[in-house]
């Protein structure tokens, strides 16, 4: 207690003589909170924390024990007779910046009032920090002069509190308007992209000038790993160690998506909330986020087995509960699984032989291993096996101890680890007795010539490619390759000598038969437990980053194919190549319907001016200038019969035009369910070639109908894993067609469940409510479609479009006395008419939760809603943005710029606004030119078609796709927004290539990148 009334006496003087002198007084408070952090032992226990968590009540009773946070105020008249009572005898209450200083005198103290907040201040970080936030709120209270020790109070508690009930912010928010603008603007990375399709942001840059962030959901105090699980590590600080985002945005995004909310509606919705994380960012953190959960739920599981066998200890519990990787998890369950061996430490103990290990660290001249000899006994029958004993236990102790292990790794991170890989015995063997027998192999042949390049491969373990990774790992799997990782010797000596020396040393005088033991224990534990935790860690850690990247590539190359750029307004004659059963054909007019369907065989021996004259009627009679032939069997012959035909002008007065497409999936989807309830009529070949059509025509449309797995992209896909491929195909998917947007009145039921916050069973609803009652003329009304809720409404809302010419004709053609049913019944009210009336917002990209905005928006710069899309109100609201600031209008607006922004863009876009108009066209031609044309140094133009690991392949229109490797693709070679992307190109990209190699015989082509053309 005398350090107590010491401190008390400091803090009173600094406050008593700082009126004049700010920083010294500063200085002063903080080397008292200094002394208290550096040795808290004489602070009261826990119990004392919870007194100060409460109100001034229980403090009251208890001066002696409060002088932190209320003393200093009643010390204060005692004090006052020496220089301060003549100046303010009374009034003194009236100047409260002289008792300003006096909350911000305890820094340490208060940080531990701090800690217990009830709001989202409970987090795990340093106390630092937080006082930092605490002297910003105390220069604010300082301003602002609170009075009374009810507001020294609030003050000390929480500094939101004394910018004033002004702030109309969430609950939760824990900040102001102002500074959330303020701190918005800094994190601000993309601000004129409202959809973003490129590689994942830089989000590892750390935004440190606003570290707090917007948490307007940490109010909630939400456990990610649910209810009954809990685990010793905070799973929003792991979280964001991991993916490199900051602590309050992965707060925001764990809380987010527990509230079902989707990666569409939060990239372009909660911008301010994400940081501006774009869609592969976003879903990186939270597929980081499943896999912690999975691995709490998976501990959890595992302790619950034990308990139930009566293995689980305290200690066990303890080793559970701090296991970060499934490695972790893994090392710690193995020895207890079922089936397998009782480890040789656990043995061991139950021998009894734990005490003597004890005595060994602990005091080894009380050690007398002869005493635990039992003739009788199997592993206590000599000196021997009982020295064995010790060293099993230890040798397990070692490979559970967190320091170890961790010092362990630091050595191999200083060190060059090798990834090693042989051919195996077991393929060599096999291929000698095929080339002894001379006959063919009784199973499948084991192809060795295929992993020529890994059969005597060896890289440092930080060097290894993703597409390497992949293919040993194939190699593995197929019994071809042997694969080993190869620590260096060096590792295991500075082990063994720092155990020895520093972390396992005993703590008396060890005899040398001790020390035997203590050097046998580490070489065993090295060996049989530390190195193949290591080795495994290695291989984990490859795999999981290759798979990473090859899913990326997925993901670019699906997002490029799907956002093509549609040809509209032209019919397209859809061509399946074929031989023996002909090219199947498909007429289709400019919105997609199938106008006729035929086959002609192009490639028989005769007949073919008759096929010819067929061609130039069916085209002639459709006004059919557009040709589209699949990429499969016959594609280069049935290009040459066309591109003579066309050199020919047979098709005049036509100008006649043709392109390769991709035909991937097609055959699949022809046989599908889908397709046959679409096309009931038509014979699977008849339908690729539809397929095929569309595919020009409206490519988002036509390829969400087919298995993203299916549609040609990306290589190595059976590598890796198939769940985290599929889930992130279908968030692609997602999210492409929601950012375009549906026409919710005409699009397919099939595209329809690809919205965000739509499913299988709510497009169907979505179709029957159309079919029974007409077409929808305003968003509102999908508020009566049998189950969309409100989460469900709110997620799909504002990627739905309702536009005016297909709902004004559909309600006209189809259904114009449609009634329209009532709103769904909420618990405790009556269900309410829905109105019926069109809102020109809802052909927007802007939110129903923005409309009143909206609104006002439009009436500040005096335009109305029914001039959307005329040029005068897009002048306007140019014009206003361009005065007055679009922040200065976002505060007038009392919203956010981000939302602003969107509104702005939602009335300045033109009616049909598509994002996929900025993307390139498919490439119509009129002739060709074969391989053999091709010279080393010729310099073509070409369309990437696909991208691996290795390097990206380009159509030149030589009936083979030639590619460049990554080598070839510098920075300087990229545009600038190219090159920041680990996948600099893409489906899609029109580049300028020169030929380097021609190889006939492999009928490969190798290429170099001239440049992307724009």
């Amino acid at each position: 207690m005398l350090r107590r009334t010491k401190t008390a006496k400091v803090y009173t003087e600094v406050v008593t003589e700082d009126e004049d002198e700010n920083p010294q007084g500063n200085a002063d408070v903080t080397v008292v909170s200094s002394d208290e952090n550096a040795d808290d032992s004489w602070l009261p226990e826990p119990k004392a924390k919870s007194v100060a968590k409460r109100p001034a009540k229980p403090r009251e009773p208890k001066p002696k024990k409060e002088p932190k946070p209320k003393v200093p105020k009643e010390p204060k008249p005692k004090k006052e007779p020496k220089p301060k009572v003549p100046k303010e005898p009374k009034p003194k209450k009236e100047p409260k910046p002289k008792t300003e200083r006096k909350p911000r005198a305890p820094r340490a103290p208060k940080a531990k009032n701090v800690e217990p907040l009830e709001d989202s201040r409970t987090t795990t970080e340093p106390e630092k920090p937080a006082v930092m936030m605490e002297e910003r709120a105390g220069g604010i209270n300082d301003r602002e002069g609170l009075q009374g020790p009810a507001r020294v109070k609030e003050e000390r508690l929480s500094f939101p509190m004394a910018m004033g009930p002004s702030s109309s912010q969430p609950s939760g928010s824990g900040l102001t308007s102002s500074s959330n603008q303020q701190s918005l603007m800094v994190k601000k990375e993309e601000p004129e992209e409202d959809f973003t399709f490129g590689e994942p942001v830089a989000k590892k840059q750390k935004t440190l000038a606003a570290p707090q962030g917007r948490p307007v959901r940490q109010a909630k105090s939400v456990n990610v790993f649910g209810e009954g699980l809990h685990m010793n590590w905070d799973p929003i600080q792991v979280l964001a160690q991991r993916t490199g985002v900051e602590q309050w945005v992965c707060a925001n995004i764990a809380q987010l998506l527990h509230e079902e909310n989707t990666i569409p509606f939060l990239v372009r919705y909660r911008k301010d909330m994400i940081n501006y994380m774009d869609a592969d960012a976003l879903r990186e953190v939270q597929l980081a986020l499943e896999e912690l959960c999975a691995l709490a739920k998976k501990c959890q599981s595992v302790m619950q087995t034990l308990k139930k066998d009566g293995v689980l200890t305290s200690e066990l519990e303890v080793s559970f509960k701090n296991c970060r990787t499934p490695d972790d998890l893994d090392h710690v369950y193995s020895p207890y699984k079922k089936g397998s061996k009782l480890s040789k430490a656990r043995r061991a103990k139950e021998l009894g032989l734990e005490p003597a290990v004890l005595a060994l660290l602990q005091n080894p001249q009380t050690l007398n291993l002869h005493s635990y000899i039992r003739p009788d006994t199997e592993g206590l029958s000599t000196y021997d096996e009982v020295a064995t004993g010790v060293e099993q236990i230890l040798a397990d102790m070692m490979a559970k101890d967190p320091d170890t292990l961790t010092h362990v790794r630091s050595l191999c991170d200083s060190s060059p680890v090798m990834l090693q890989s042989c051919v195996s015995k077991t393929a060599l063997k096999e291929q000698q007795q095929q080339q002894q027998k001379g006959g063919p192999p009784k199973g499948k042949p084991k192809d060795i010539d295929k992993f020529q390049l890994y059969s005597d491969f060896s890289c440092n373990i930080h060097r290894v490619q993703p597409h390497q990774t992949l293919a040993i790992n194939r190699g593995e799997n197929l019994k071809i390759l042997t694969v080993k990782v190869n620590v260096p010797d060096r590792v295991k000596n500075d082990f063994s000598r720092w155990c020895v020396n520093v972390r396992w040393r005993p703590k008396g005088f060890a005899r040398p038969e001790q020390m035997k033991i203590l050097h046998d224990a580490v070489e065993d534990s090295y060996k049989r437990l530390i190195l193949p935790l290591l080795c495994r860690g290695y291989r984990t850690k490859l795999t999981a980053a290759a798979e990473k990247e090859s899913v990326a590539m997925f993901v670019r190359n699906l997002r490029q194919r799907l956002l093509v750029c549609p040809v509209r307004g032209r019919a397209i004659m859809g061509v399946d190549p074929g031989y023996r059963h002909g090219c199947k054909l498909a007429i289709l007019s400019p919105v997609g319907q199938i106008l006729h369907t035929d086959v002609v065989y192009l490639h028989s021996s005769g007949g073919k001016n008759n096929e010819a004259c067929k061609l130039r009627h069916l085209l002639l009679k459709h006004s059919c200038q557009s040709v589209v032939i699949g990429n499969g069997t016959a594609c280069r012959e049935t290009e040459a019969f066309f591109a003579d035909l066309i050199k020919q002008r047979f098709f005049h007065p036509l100008d006649v035009s043709y392109c390769i497409t991709d035909e991937a999936g097609a055959s699949i989807y022809s046989v599908s369910t889908e397709a046959v309830k679409e096309m009931p009529d038509l014979d699977p070949n008849i339908r690729s070639a539809v397929s095929i059509g569309r595919r020009v025509q409206d490519p988002l449309a036509e390829l969400v109908k087919i298995d993203p797995k299916h549609i040609g992209i990306g290589t190595y896909q059976h590598d890796v894993s198939q769940t985290l491929l599929r889930a992130a195909l279908d968030g692609t998917v997602q999210e492409c067609v929601s950012f375009v947007g549906v026409d919710i009145n005409i699009c397919s039921e099939t595209l329809m469940r690809h919205v965000a916050g739509l499913n299988a069973g709510r497009a169907r609803s979505i179709a029957e409510w159309r079919e029974k009652s007409g077409p929808f003329q305003n968003r509102q009304q999908l508020q009566g479609v049998k189950g969309l809720g409100p989460k469900s409404f709110q997620q799909c809302a504002g990627f739905i479009r309702i536009n005016p010419e297909t709902a004004v004709r559909a309600h006209s053609d189809d259904n114009p006395a449609a009634e329209k049913p009532l709103a769904k019944k909420g618990k405790g009210k009556a269900s309410q008419p829905i109105s019926d009336q069109l809102n020109p917002l809802d052909q927007t990209c802007i939110h129903p939760e923005s409309y009143s905005i909206a609104m006002k928006f439009v009436s500040v710069v005096g335009g109305s809603v029914s001039q959307l899309g005329q040029v005068e109100l897009r002048q306007r609201v140019e014009a206003c943005v361009r005065d007055q600031g679009l922040e200065a209008l976002a505060h007038k607006m009392d919203t956010t710029p981000d939302t602003l922004q969107l509104i702005v863009d939602g009335l300045t876009q033109p009616p049909g606004f598509d994002i996929r108009q900025d993307f390139d066209q498919p490439d119509f031609k009129r002739g060709i030119v074969s391989m053999s044309d091709l010279q080393p140094g010729s310099v073509l133009t070409g369309r990437v078609t696909n991208t691996a690991l290795f390097g990206a392949f380009v159509d030149i229109g030589v009936g083979r796709n030639g590619l460049i490797p990554n080598r070839f693709m510098t920075a300087a070679k990229l545009p600038e927004d190219l090159r920041r992307r680990s996948l600099a190109l893409g489906p899609g990209e029109r580049v300028e290539v020169r030929v380097m190699n021609v190889e006939h015989q492999r009928n490969r082509i190798t290429l170099d990148l001239l440049r992307v053309l724009r």
